[in-house]
C-alpha cells in the first residue's frame, strides 16, 4: 500500500518533500491515508465522481484536472498502460520539485520503472506488500513529453482518451444494443454510464426524442462526449449514477454499465445502475440494457421490472428490455 512505501522512503531512503508549496496527489486509493503529507497543503487530483467526493467529505482539497505549480507530486498507478504514462507526464510538466510514482506490480509498476530508468536517473525503487515506489529529483518539464496524451479521435472519428473506456474504438457490447434500439423511445431518456457517447448519439438520432441526459462518472470521459455529442438536445452531467437525480422523470434508460472498478468483476456495480433506472423511470418507462454473458443481473431486473425480455445477445452479450418499474417516480 502507498502509505507503507511513502513512509519507508521519507525515513529510510532519502525521499525529501519541500517544506512549502502543494502537493499534488494524482488517484490515490480510497484505502490510503497520506499521514506524511500535509492536509492544509495537499491537492488530490481525481477525475472519478465517487472517488473525488470521497476525498472532499475527508476534507482534502480535490480537483478533477492538475493545475500546476507543486512542490511535489506523487502519482498513484492507474491500471492502464496509456493513462498512466499520461499522468506521469503531467506530473513531471507541472513539478518543480520530485514526482513520486507509486503502484502495484499487476497493475504495471515495474514496466514503467524499466522505462523511466532508460530516460533519467530515478531513486528507490522501494518495494513491499506487492508493489513498488520510485521517485525521480526535479525531472525536467520535457521528460516525459512524447507520453502526454489527453483528447484524440479515433480511426472512426470519435474522440476519446486514456483511461476512458473503450478508448481505442467502439465497444462491440455498446454496438449491440445500439442495433436493437426501437426506432421510437420518448422524449426523455438518459444514458446511464455514457462515456464517450457512442449510445446517445445513437438515441440522438431519433426525432421524438427532446432530452438526452448523458451521467457519466469519469471527468475526461465526459469532455470527451461533449465533443462527441453536439445535439443541442445532449444534456451532460458529471455524477455518480447511484446519487443522481433526473429534473423529471424519464421515458426510457439505455445503458451499458460497468462491471469492474478493480481486477475482479464486481456485478453490484450494475446492480446499482439497474436500481437506479427503476427509480428514474415513468410507470411506463422502458429500460434497455446490455451486460456481459456471465453477469447474474437477471433477479435485479426481476425484483425492480415487472416485464424483463432477454431480447438477443451472443455468447459473450445478452441485451434485455425491461418495463413498468415497481414502485416508479411518477405515474404518467
Amino acid at each position: 500500500m502507498i502509505d507503507t512505501r511513502l513512509a519507508l522512503a521519507l525515513s529510510d531512503a532519502g525521499l525529501c518533500i519541500p517544506e512549502k508549496g502543494d502537493i499534488a496527489v494524482f488517484r490515490p486509493p480510497e484505502v490510503a491515508q497520506l499521514p506524511h503529507l500535509g492536509r492544509d497543503r495537499t491537492e488530490v487530483i481525481h477525475d472519478f465522481k465517487p472517488l473525488y467526493d470521497s476525498w472532499a467529505a475527508r476534507g482534502y482539497r480535490v480537483a478533477c484536472q492538475p493545475g500546476g505549480d507543486y512542490a511535489a507530486s506523487i502519482v498513484c498507478l492507474p491500471r492502464a498502460k496509456e493513462e498512466a504514462r499520461a499522468l506521469f507526464a503531467d506530473a513531471c510538466a507541472l513539478t518543480r520539485g520530485p514526482v513520486v510514482i507509486d503502484g502495484q506490480k499487476t497493475d504495471g509498476i515495474d514496466s514503467i520503472l524499466k522505462a523511466v530508468k532508460a530516460r533519467t536517473g530515478v531513486h528507490g525503487p522501494i518495494s513491499k506488500s506487492h508493489g513498488k515506489l520510485f521517485w525521480i529529483e526535479r525531472p525536467p518539464a520535457d521528460l516525459l513529453g512524447d507520453w502526454a496524451a489527453g483528447p484524440a479521435r479515433t480511426a472512426g472519428g470519435f474522440w476519446t482518451a486514456p483511461g476512458v473506456f473503450s478508448a481505442d474504438g467502439i465497444d462491440l457490447a455498446s454496438a449491440m444494443l445500439a442495433d436493437a434500439l426501437p426506432d421510437k423511445m420518448g422524449g426523455a431518456v438518459a444514458d446511464l454510464g455514457a462515456g464517450w457517447g457512442f449510445l446517445s448519439a445513437h438515441v440522438l438520432t431519433r426525432p421524438d426524442v427532446t432530452a438526452v441526459h448523458l451521467v457519466e462518472a469519469g471527468y475526461m470521459a465526459v469532455e470527451c462526449a461533449k465533443r462527441n455529442v453536439t445535439d443541442p438536445r445532449a444534456q451532460f452531467h458529471w455524477a455518480d449514477v447511484p446519487a443522481w437525480t433526473a429534473p423529471a422523470s424519464l421515458d426510457t434508460v439505455v445503458m451499458n454499465p460497468p462491471f469492474h472498478q478493480t481486477r475482479a468483476a464486481e456485478p453490484q456495480i450494475g446492480r446499482g445502475f439497474i436500481a437506479a433506472a427503476r427509480g428514474l423511470l415513468t410507470a411506463r418507462g422502458t429500460l434497455w440494457m446490455v451486460a456481459n454473458r456471465h453477469l447474474p443481473y437477471e433477479a435485479d431486473l426481476t425484483q425492480h421490472f415487472a416485464q424483463v425480455d432477454e431480447i438477443g445477445g451472443d455468447a459473450r452479450f445478452k441485451l434485455f428490455c425491461a418495463r413498468r418499474p415497481r414502485n416508479p417516480r411518477s405515474t404518467r
